[in-house]
Protein backbone atom coordinates (compact mmCIF):
# COMPACT_ATOMS: atom_id res chain seq x y z
CA UNK A 1 0.00 0.00 0.00
CA UNK A 2 1.28 3.43 -0.92
CA UNK A 3 -0.07 6.93 -0.58
CA UNK A 4 1.59 9.55 -2.73
CA UNK A 5 0.97 13.13 -1.65
CA UNK A 6 1.76 15.90 -4.10
CA UNK A 7 0.86 19.45 -5.01
CA UNK A 8 2.70 21.39 -2.36
CA UNK A 9 4.80 24.41 -3.11
CA UNK A 10 5.67 27.99 -2.31
CA UNK A 11 2.86 30.52 -2.70
CA UNK A 12 2.01 33.97 -1.47
CA UNK A 13 -0.66 34.68 1.08
CA UNK A 14 -4.10 34.65 -0.48
CA UNK A 15 -3.21 32.20 -3.20
CA UNK A 16 -4.40 28.63 -3.64
CA UNK A 17 -2.99 25.14 -3.89
CA UNK A 18 -4.55 21.76 -4.48
CA UNK A 19 -2.97 18.78 -2.84
CA UNK A 20 -3.49 15.30 -4.21
CA UNK A 21 -3.18 11.95 -2.50
CA UNK A 22 -2.96 9.02 -4.88
CA UNK A 23 -3.43 5.58 -3.39
CA UNK A 24 -2.15 2.28 -4.71
CA UNK A 25 -2.54 -1.20 -3.30
CA UNK A 26 -5.99 -0.57 -1.92
CA UNK A 27 -9.41 0.63 -3.05
CA UNK A 28 -10.09 3.98 -1.46
CA UNK A 29 -13.84 3.39 -1.70
CA UNK A 30 -13.74 1.63 1.67
CA UNK A 31 -11.33 3.96 3.40
CA UNK A 32 -11.69 7.16 5.31
CA UNK A 33 -9.13 9.76 4.27
CA UNK A 34 -7.50 12.39 6.39
CA UNK A 35 -5.16 15.28 5.83
CA UNK A 36 -2.82 16.27 8.61
CA UNK A 37 -0.12 18.89 8.83
CA UNK A 38 2.93 19.52 10.92
CA UNK A 39 4.69 22.84 11.20
CA UNK A 40 8.25 23.14 12.54
CA UNK A 41 8.30 22.79 16.31
CA UNK A 42 4.62 21.95 16.49
CA UNK A 43 2.62 18.77 16.91
CA UNK A 44 0.92 17.14 13.97
CA UNK A 45 -2.67 18.28 13.67
CA UNK A 46 -5.71 17.11 11.76
CA UNK A 47 -6.73 19.48 9.02
CA UNK A 48 -9.60 17.67 7.39
CA UNK A 49 -11.03 14.23 6.77
CA UNK A 50 -13.73 12.60 4.69
CA UNK A 51 -15.72 9.45 5.40
CA UNK A 52 -15.70 6.54 2.97
CA UNK A 53 -19.38 6.07 2.12
CA UNK A 54 -21.36 9.13 3.13
CA UNK A 55 -18.65 11.65 2.31
CA UNK A 56 -19.13 13.26 5.69
CA UNK A 57 -16.35 15.75 6.30
CA UNK A 58 -14.50 17.40 9.13
CA UNK A 59 -12.48 20.60 9.07
CA UNK A 60 -10.30 22.15 11.70
CA UNK A 61 -11.60 25.54 12.75
CA UNK A 62 -8.48 27.19 11.38
CA UNK A 63 -9.27 26.07 7.81
CA UNK A 64 -13.07 26.09 7.71
CA UNK A 65 -14.35 28.03 4.76
CA UNK A 66 -10.96 28.00 3.05
CA UNK A 67 -10.11 24.32 2.53
CA UNK A 68 -12.20 21.66 0.82
CA UNK A 69 -11.54 17.95 0.97
CA UNK A 70 -12.80 15.66 -1.76
CA UNK A 71 -12.27 12.21 -3.15
CA UNK A 72 -12.48 10.59 -6.55
CA UNK A 73 -12.76 6.87 -5.95
CA UNK A 74 -12.60 6.16 -9.68
CA UNK A 75 -9.10 7.63 -9.64
CA UNK A 76 -8.26 6.26 -6.21
CA UNK A 77 -7.28 9.80 -5.27
CA UNK A 78 -8.18 12.34 -2.63
CA UNK A 79 -7.71 16.07 -2.79
CA UNK A 80 -7.37 19.04 -0.51
CA UNK A 81 -8.21 22.33 -2.16
CA UNK A 82 -6.64 25.13 -0.16
CA UNK A 83 -7.77 28.69 -0.87
CA UNK A 84 -6.92 31.99 0.75
CA UNK A 85 -3.74 30.53 2.14
CA UNK A 86 -2.14 32.19 5.14
CA UNK A 87 1.46 32.09 6.42
CA UNK A 88 0.23 30.03 9.37
CA UNK A 89 -0.78 27.28 6.92
CA UNK A 90 2.90 26.64 6.28
CA UNK A 91 3.63 23.02 7.15
CA UNK A 92 4.29 19.59 5.78
CA UNK A 93 0.96 18.12 4.76
CA UNK A 94 0.31 14.41 5.03
CA UNK A 95 -2.53 12.31 3.74
CA UNK A 96 -3.53 9.17 5.57
CA UNK A 97 -6.19 6.52 5.39
CA UNK A 98 -7.79 3.70 7.34
CA UNK A 99 -10.41 1.08 6.59
CA UNK A 100 -13.71 2.47 7.83
CA UNK A 101 -16.44 -0.03 8.57
CA UNK A 102 -19.02 2.53 9.57
CA UNK A 103 -18.82 4.43 6.31
CA UNK A 104 -19.85 7.63 8.05
CA UNK A 105 -16.82 8.29 10.16
CA UNK A 106 -13.43 9.78 9.61
CA UNK A 107 -11.00 10.29 12.43
CA UNK A 108 -9.04 13.30 13.58
CA UNK A 109 -6.51 11.39 15.67
CA UNK A 110 -3.29 10.23 14.08
CA UNK A 111 -3.36 6.79 15.67
CA UNK A 112 -6.61 5.96 13.88
CA UNK A 113 -4.86 6.01 10.53
CA UNK A 114 -3.10 2.96 9.22
CA UNK A 115 -1.42 4.19 6.07
CA UNK A 116 0.43 7.47 5.57
CA UNK A 117 1.85 9.33 2.63
CA UNK A 118 5.30 10.85 2.65
CA UNK A 119 4.21 14.47 3.07
CA UNK A 120 4.34 17.49 0.81
CA UNK A 121 5.68 20.88 1.86
CA UNK A 122 3.41 23.89 1.72
CA UNK A 123 5.03 27.27 2.30
CA UNK A 124 3.00 30.46 2.34
CA UNK A 125 4.87 33.73 2.28
CA UNK A 126 3.40 36.96 3.62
Amino acid sequence: VQLQASGGGLVQAGESLRLSCAASGLALDYYAIGWFRQAPGKAREAVSCIASTTGRTYYADSVKGRFTISRDNSKNTAYLQMNSLKPEDTAVYYCATFRSYSGDYCGVRSFEYMYWGQGTQVTVSS
